[in-house]
């Protein structure tokens, strides 16, 4: 896969440092998003993304400005695959966690990059049976070397825990991920639970960019 267009080093060292994902560092000259995509992803920055399961609504803001986007808005240019844009689109709707707009986008894509989307979704709303079966759909997705390799640089500076370890020791095991997440979402205290969060952020970032160059052509 190509290099990320979010350099990979400050994407792992914002999560590594639990900084949260600030669009706002990306020079707006080399930033392929549009700048509705941009503003989208400036609501909330302290907080945006980082419950593990969703109940209620999402960010209302983030809403007004979602109902105005299309696959075709979220690009400083016209998107040369509009089925990837419109992955974008389903990302951009759950990383505000308004996972009912962003389920109805993805469960319309049969692609792999479909699934993934999906099964992300699931997850966050507490269905772990279901989201495992989506990412089986997307085994050998394109950016799981990538995130395999993030994941690993985002870990190792944290205390030693089998599960963690077991997670990326073989590539990175959603299975194990989604396990993880239904043990640690509703136990604050749990001493992985910051690991599950900035795991999450990572795995759509990675994601997001992957779609982001596909919507591109690249």
């Amino acid at each position: 896969m190509k290099a990320m267009l979010f350099a990979d080093r400050a994407l792992v060292e914002d999560c590594g440092s639990g900084r949260p994902y600030n669009p706002g560092m990306i020079d707006p000259g080399t930033d392929p998003l549009s700048a509705l995509a941009r503003r989208i992803l400036s609501l909330d920055v302290g907080s945006a993304y980082t419950r593990l399961v969703v109940s209620g609504d999402g960010n209302p803001a983030a809403r007004t400005l979602l109902e105005s986007a299309t696959p075709e808005n979220l690009l400083a240019a016209f998107p040369a695959s509009r089925p990837d844009a419109s992955a974008m689109l389903s990302g951009l709707w759950l990383w505000h966690d308004w996972l009912d707009a962003s389920h109805r986008i993805s469960q319309q894509n049969e692609s792999a990059t479909g699934s993934y989307w999906h099964a992300i979704m699931h997850r966050r709303e507490g269905d772990f049976f279901n989201s495992c079966y989506w990412y089986a759909r997307c085994a050998t997705h394109p950016i799981l070397p990538t995130l395999t390799a993030q994941a690993r640089q985002l870990l190792n500076p944290m205390p030693a825990d089998k599960m963690l370890v077991r997670l990326t020791h073989n590539g990175f095991d959603h299975r194990v991920f989604v396990n993880l997440v239904e043990l640690v979402h509703d136990n604050p205290d749990d001493p992985r639970r910051p690991a599950a969060v900035l795991l999450q952020q990572l795995e759509w970032r990675v994601l997001f960019d992957y779609c982001t160059r596909m919507a591109m052509g690249q």
